[in-house]
């Protein structure tokens, strides 16, 4: 799965701000974000930043309307959030069980 998210999608820092400051995100909270892209460089891996975001406040909606204004595909948010949602699960409840059908 992560394979298929490879790509580098841009955004600039005030389009970022605009953006959350539309979403009705504290300035605090956007603050927070910009400060920790800003200490990475302003280079993040998307499962770290889509966290920040749900950090910050952001409900899922506004996350994937988001990456598609950076020209992120729905397969690939799709992909994002399945990513974030397993390593969830693995840092719950620990390793998950492979089971394959065949």
């Amino acid at each position: 799965m992560v394979n298929e998210m490879a790509g580098t999608f841009t955004i600039s820092k005030i389009e970022l701000k605009r953006i959350l400051s539309s979403f009705k995100v504290s300035d605090k909270n956007t603050d927070s974000i910009l400060a920790q892209l800003d200490r990475m460089h302003r280079h993040v891996n998307i499962i770290m930043f889509t966290g920040m975001l749900q950090n910050a406040g952001l409900k899922h909606g506004n996350i994937v309307n988001l990456f598609r204004r950076a020209g992120i595909d729905d397969v690939t948010i799709s992909n994002i959030f399945d990513v974030l949602e397993e390593e969830r699960i693995k840092n719950t409840f620990g390793k998950l069980v492979e089971l394959k059908v065949e």
